[in-house]
């Protein structure tokens, strides 16, 4: 080819590169933006990209955060979707943070949603309990209990007493072997339930007795605190034990098979009466630039194949009844992660108000800055 074709073919080709970037342009900047705020390691690989392929009209940007109190003050970041846990939710209720949500445009959630989930006491304040699905929809749900090593740490098999599940949390043998979560009601909620008192305390004596022993523990156990690392800490036996929501335990298994560690690692489960049982919930707030694709992707996350995919990748609970019919029935029938009427009565929910908030987040900021 001669300089001359040369230079024609090459001013088509760059015509033709030039046009079609305009055209991929303009498709991206046709679609509407979706925002979701979410927990880490919450959602399967792939959700996202089925979501984007059945509704062409969003591009989602995904956001993650790993505590309900690491969440609270991005709020104003502009979220489409959030997905904080139920005495969260009611606190964003009473603040108008979130706002109602429509039901007609939530078919999947109408059909497949648990009605157990209709007749929970969500807080103290029975007005906003009894207005929390007219807000929130539930995503999974979870009890929070203890991960060990059976090989390394001794629990009475059926125990629920909480003095003697968490007792390996703080006995100085397991120092520098045990997992605290880097969340102030879990872990003042721990230390509570081990001291025989209500998760919800505000005697102000049991909570110096509860402040006192986690900075003990700080001291001597020099736990690691985090969230979604404890589950590696775990599977590879640089922990004996930590405390853990229920659908970690699934997860962690995995890993610990992943690294063929089956046979050095023996991992449970205990949870003790007196803990928590909590819910996960997809919410709209207030401040939403995209209400419309809020509703479809609360809707999408219903589609009971969705579901089954996010709880298996997960590892929590699913409050959508047809996904969890199609679970193996050694996870669904497994109270840990799907309580029985005793057990469920045997628990409580975290919940929330001005004065819970201000005293547990002193408590928790005099642990995390104690020597």
């Amino acid at each position: 080819m001669n300089k001359k074709l040369k230079k024609i073919a090459s001013l088509v080709s760059l015509a033709g590169l030039m046009a079609s970037m305009v055209l991929s342009f303009g498709a991206c900047s046709s679609k509407k933006k979706l925002i979701v705020y979410n927990w880490g390691e919450y959602i399967a690989e792939d959700t996202i990209s089925k979501f984007q392929a059945q509704y062409p009209q969003y591009e989602v940007v995904y956001r993650t955060f790993e505590t309900n109190e690491t969440m609270y003050p991005n709020l104003n970041n502009g979220y489409d979707v959030i997905i904080p846990s139920d005495y969260m939710v009611c606190r964003l209720i009473e603040e108008d943070r979130i706002q109602q949500l429509d039901w007609s445009k939530l078919p999947n959630v109408e059909k497949n949603m648990d009605p157990m989930f209709k007749t929970v006491k969500y807080c103290e304040d029975q007005k906003v309990s009894d207005s929390v699905l007219q807000y929130a929809v539930p995503y999974m749900s979870c009890t929070v209990g203890l991960l060990y090593d059976a090989n390394k740490i001794s629990i009475p098999e059926g125990t629920t007493d909480p003095a003697v599940i968490w007792k390996p949390l703080f006995d100085e043998a397991n120092a520098n072997k045990v997992g605290m979560y880097d969340s102030m009601r879990e872990s003042i909620g721990v230390a509570l339930n081990y001291l025989g008192y209500s998760i919800n305390s505000m005697d102000e004596a049991q909570l110096k007795e509860a402040l006192d022993l986690l900075v003990k523990q700080k001291a001597n156990l020099r736990p690691a605190y985090g969230v979604d690392n404890l589950k590696d800490k775990l599977a590879s036996g640089e922990l004996s034990c930590a405390v853990a929501w229920s659908g970690d335990h699934i997860v962690t298994l995995e890993r610990i098979e992943e690294l063929k560690k089956g046979e050095e690692i023996d991992l449970r489960f205990a949870l003790p009466k007196g803990s928590n049982w909590s819910v996960d919930m997809m919410c709209i707030p207030t401040n939403c630039k995209n209400y419309q694709g809020a509703m479809d992707f609360i809707n999408f996350m219903y589609d009971p194949q969705i579901a089954l995919e996010n709880c298996e990748y997960v590892g929590y609970s699913t409050p959508n009844t047809a996904a969890k019919a199609l679970l193996d029935p050694e996870v669904s029938g497994n109270k840990y992660y799907y309580p029985d009427a005793d057990t469920f009565k045997s628990l409580e929910f975290y919940y929330t108000s001005e004065k819970i908030e201000e005293k547990y987040t002193e408590l928790w900021n005099t642990v995390k800055a104690s020597a």
